[in-house]
């Protein structure tokens, strides 16, 4: 009788995925991460990862109108795209959960002049469900989608003994139902950046291919250069459909991924 397979533990699975970089790929997630002081048209600073923000910069808001943030909170990216979007411009912040919801509202509120914020509304939708009652509706979308996190993994042993590779592949499938959904609620012509902070291949580029694989007749994936950060020093590196930013390499930033998808109509995103 053959024995059956244990699964993969959290250090197997990583150490098979990075190699020799894992270890010291590791020790920097162990570490505290950085913290950029956002402040740039805020009533009070807010601080995070500056790597979260080269998704927001990446989604080039100079033309953009109708924006949605569809798993926004705590609320860090939001505030990010509320005070670069142009004046006339209207943002809508979702999250599916009414507890970190409500952290995504005190957020706004309390950082957010009353201009800015009244051009911001806060929803409580499925995402994965969004493109069957809006479609063709946003020049910008931001899908940063729950992920495996797996820096605050590694700092909580809480969080770390419920890891399994199940876990990885279930937030994939949810990942492209939300990525897929984006690209319905998507005009043409317009940009999506999806983004994770996570390090599994499978909730990364794996995702953007099963989009183009179903999509790639009417969708565009920007080359890399279109998704650099102007931060160059800490840009990270290309993956075959974006672009990762890893502690180990980064000063300390990161994991941040993320990719530009656009929707074909013959103009540029």
């Amino acid at each position: 009788m053959a024995r059956k397979k244990s699964k993969p533990d959290f250090e197997t699975w990583y150490s098979d995925l990075f190699k020799e970089r894992w270890k010291e790929l590791r020790h920097s997630m162990e570490k505290p991460g950085t913290h950029f002081e956002l402040n740039r048209g805020l009533l009070i600073p807010y601080f995070l990862d500056r790597a979260s923000l080269y998704p927001v910069e990446a989604l080039k808001l100079s033309k953009a109108e109708h924006i949605l943030d569809m798993c926004a909170a705590p609320g860090g990216k939001s505030l990010a795209i509320a005070t670069q979007m142009p004046e006339s411009a209207l943002l809508t912040s979702n999250d599916r959960s009414a507890n970190r919801r409500g952290r995504l509202k005190k957020v706004l509120d309390e950082h957010l002049p009353e201009g800015i914020r009244a051009r911001v509304t806060v929803t409580g939708h499925d995402a994965s469900r969004w493109g069957l009652h809006e479609q063709n509706c946003y020049d910008r979308i931001l899908a940063d989608v729950p992920c495996s996190s797996e820096r605050h993994l590694v700092q909580d042993p809480v969080y770390l003994k419920d890891w399994s590779p199940a876990r990885t592949r279930h937030l994939s499938v949810q990942a492209y139902a939300i990525l897929a959904a984006a690209f319905t609620a998507l005009k043409p012509g317009g940009r999506i950046v999806y983004s994770t902070c996570a390090l599994s291949p499978m909730e990364n580029d794996e995702v953007i291919r099963k989009l183009k694989k179903k999509h790639g007749t009417s969708a565009v994936f920007f080359s890399d250069s279109t998704c650099n950060s102007p931060d160059t020093e800490n840009s990270g590196e290309a993956t075959e459909f974006g672009r990762i930013i890893l502690p180990d390499t980064c000063g300390g930033l990161g994991p941040i991924f993320y990719a530009c998808i656009g929707k074909l109509d013959g103009s540029p995103a």
